[in-house]
């Protein structure tokens, strides 16, 4: 496996990359077919938080999903060991998962709609800001980000949430072609939330929403 060690505005010794190189080659032994490592280490001068002074962020590439995780401490070696646990529960989170789950698509789960309170039913006021249509005080935060992706089915995109470290996982379903999101539940439970963009289904949303207008 090729292990690669970067830094953003910090030196980083022989020793900690030899360490960081040996502890990765072990990975091996629990996820096969890594073919590089990717290490950055970036260093900040945080005062105020010296526990966030070094963030270290691993990423394994190779012939499946990508894996990430990442986590920051006062220490180059102290955030590196605590990335490398958090990319290991992942690990095993995803091969358990693979283990325990047979038949994801049992039994589907429709949405339960928790009634309004009396403050989500009042209208607020809606304000354009940067060309954006805001609806009360905000505050406002935009981001945007848009990745190409194969469509992956279910088991795969648990897979990639897992390997990832998230919460949750969009995708593009291989089965019905539908933009999808699992996301995690208490325990070992998943969710899958999908979009009907049959344009018989949006008509009828529409003509609901009119008559209750």
């Amino acid at each position: 496996m090729d292990v690669v060690v970067t830094s953003r505005r910090c030196q980083l010794t022989d020793a900690f990359r030899d360490h960081v190189s040996e502890k990765l080659n072990s990975l091996e032994k629990l996820k096969e077919r890594i073919i590089r490592a990717e290490v950055m280490v970036t260093c900040s001068d945080a005062k105020r938080q010296p526990e966030q002074a070094v963030r270290v962020e691993i990423t394994l590439n190779g012939k499946g999903p990508v894996v990430r995780a990442e986590a920051a401490a006062d220490d180059k070696m102290v955030a590196f060991e605590h990335a490398l646990d958090r990319l290991k529960t992942q690990l095993l989170r995803a091969s358990d998962r693979r283990k325990v789950h047979r038949g994801l698509r049992g039994v589907p789960v429709k949405p339960v709609e928790a009634p309004l309170t009396e403050a989500e039913q009042e209208q607020p006021e809606v304000r354009t800001v940067a060309g954006l249509e805001v609806h009360g005080d905000g505050p406002l935060v935009v981001r945007e980000k848009k990745f190409a992706s194969a469509p992956l089915t279910l088991a795969q995109a648990l897979d990639e949430m897992e390997l990832v470290g998230h919460d949750f996982f969009l995708f593009i379903d291989a089965a019905t072609g539908e933009p999808s999101v699992v996301y995690r539940r208490v325990g070992w439970n998943y969710g899958v939330i999908a979009l009907d963009g049959r344009e018989e289904v949006a008509e009828r949303v529409l003509a609901s929403a009119g008559a209750t207008a």
